[in-house]
């Protein structure tokens, strides 16, 4: 018989797994939704607002005003991202995104006055190479991504938004219990709802299936999402946890091309192994180092 130690490990290794996965599913979800990238924004964060304030109480008891910064960047990340991916390839949008933590490296010593070691400045440069490849890469218009230089410069502002919403993360967690981040999950998507709702409206003729996507992006793969990494990430180890949660980046240009074909370009995906491969080894020394 199992006993009751390694049923709980390996469930909240499977809960970090179905987070990822579901995380993973946004790009494609956005593409397929024929709704424009400000009514896809506004109405799925408005969903998604609901599902967390229902399914984690922890949103309501965390609300304060230190959250409100906090939550405005995650909104701009939530509008900046559901604009890109619209506009570039799923690929581009969640790996330009993920250099947030070069960004990290330097809004950190600003604002949180933390030091920047030697081996941050190696992981930089090796950011720094990822971004190279995506620039050479130069990705053409395709019919899932009409306007990717655009989209392109609208995801790294997208991951100098998450990099902010990362700093204000660590500033709140020096502040509260912990509940200010899932409020933060909450209030931001309330902002991002609001923000985009002017320019979402008047909705156009619509399919209802569109309407579906709008329910599955909100409740499932952000709502369902965070309920099951809030249940997990405080009893898996930061480096496995971190590891685990890498396969979103990874999956969600997958979906898009087995879903719409949608296929970008060759050093793109280059860039994109190298931010993450980078991501992983330094998060793997620094986990080393709280040992």
């Amino acid at each position: 018989m199992v006993n009751r130690p390694v049923n709980a490990r390996l469930k909240n290794r499977l809960l970090l797994l179905l987070t990822a996965l579901l995380f993973s599913t946004g790009g494609m979800a956005i593409k397929a939704c024929s709704l424009g990238s400000w009514q896809v924004a506004s109405f799925r964060s408005g969903v998604a607002a609901l599902a967390v304030f229902a399914l984690l109480p922890a949103a309501r008891k965390g609300l304060s005003w230190r959250v409100v910064p906090v939550a405005a960047a995650y909104a701009a990340t939530l509008v900046l991202f559901v604009t890109a991916t619209k506009l570039t390839t799923a690929a581009n949008a969640i790996f330009l995104q993920s250099t947030a933590p070069l960004y990290v490296l330097v809004l950190g010593l600003v604002l949180l006055h933390e030091r920047i070691r030697r081996t941050d400045l190696v992981f930089a440069a090796a950011v720094g190479t990822g971004l190279a490849l995506f620039v050479a890469a130069r990705q053409g218009a395709l019919a899932t991504a009409p306007d990717p230089g655009r989209g392109d410069l609208l995801a790294l502002l997208s991951g100098v938004a998450w990099a902010l919403t990362i700093v204000g993360l660590r500033w709140l967690g020096r502040r509260s219990d912990g509940s200010g981040a899932i409020a933060t999950v909450a209030l931001g998507n309330v902002i991002a709802c609001l923000i985009a709702l002017p320019a979402a409206l008047p909705v156009p003729a619509t399919r209802w299936t569109d309407w579906l996507v709008i329910a599955y992006l909100g409740l499932v793969q952000i709502g369902l999402a965070y309920y099951c990494l809030t249940r997990a990430i405080g009893h898996v180890p930061a480096f496995e946890a971190t590891t685990l949660l890498l396969l979103e980046p990874a999956l969600n240009p997958v979906w898009v091309w087995m879903v719409l074909g949608e296929r970008p370009a060759a050093l793109a995906l280059g860039g994109g192994a190298v931010i993450l491969s980078a991501t992983l080894v330094h998060t793997w020394n620094e986990s080393r180092k709280a040992v």
